[in-house]
């Protein structure tokens, strides 16, 4: 699943483009992946986007006259592409939003389970549905992580991973940060001591700052991930061969 860093880079990526031109026609949309159905798509005709945001793993889309916003939830296998006007693209793809000029923003997923999301919601819809969401990974800082730690005893992999507590990260960055840090995924969270904590902090805004950094230019998996998905491989701090624990 896209976290934090992907998500970022996409939202970087796509800021300056949706905004260059009104939407001509949003939809269609696989009934699968439209999760709303009040407004309909067709009130997007005719307005610009004022950009890209992001917040945890999820992209919205406000329009530039404030009144509605689109959000975008990839989900595992959900990808977002930005087709300049001529360029090939998905024949059939779970969403369309096409804008005057011909360019076209495209949600594409893989696999036959349709779980990424959009939703067309209000402002005030749109903070309703992210609000069960806790601050953001990027920049939380010591202080608030400890806080978070403390109030939540329990496996440190499962609390990184609860959007709940933190939102941005998921499995692969948990063990990226962790193997970083030098804890356990087994370790309970409220056990750890100050020193553990800012430790702990250091590799959360180090680790995802690499790999937002990585995914900006444009780098697959292998180059991006160190520990995730290298069992086996020796690593990159100790040359020991990484193992499952």
């Amino acid at each position: 699943m896209p976290e934090l860093p992907e998500m970022e880079a996409w939202r970087r990526a796509l800021d300056e483009p949706v905004r260059a031109f009104p939407i001509e026609q949003a939809g269609p949309a696989h009934i699968a992946t439209l999760k709303t159905f009040e407004p309909p798509l067709s009130t997007l005709d005719g307005r610009r986007l004022a950009g890209a945001e992001r917040r945890g793993k999820r992209l919205l889309f406000p329009t530039e006259d404030g009144e509605l916003v689109l959000l975008v939830h990839l989900m595992t296998a959900g990808r977002l592409r930005y087709l300049a006007p001529g360029e090939k693209g998905p024949k059939s793809p779970a969403f369309r939003l096409r804008f005057e000029g011909g360019a076209e923003l495209v949600l594409t997923e893989a696999g036959s389970k349709k779980r990424a999301g959009v939703w067309l919601l209000t402002p005030e819809a749109a903070e309703e549905e992210l609000a069960h969401l806790g601050p953001e990974a990027l920049g939380l800082g010591a202080d608030a992580l400890g806080e978070i730690l403390a109030s939540d005893s329990r496996r440190l992999h499962s609390l990184l991973r609860d959007q709940r507590a933190i939102a941005g990260i998921g499995r692969a960055w948990a063990n990226e940060i962790l193997h970083h840090a030098q804890l356990s995924p087994y370790a309970l969270s409220g056990d750890l001591v100050p020193a553990q904590v800012q430790r702990l902090a250091e590799a959360i805004d180090a680790e995802l700052s690499r790999g937002l950094e990585l995914r900006e230019r444009g780098a697959a998996d292998n180059r991006v991930y160190r520990v995730h998905r290298k069992l086996a491989e020796p690593c990159y701090v100790c040359g020991t061969p990484i193992a499952r624990v």
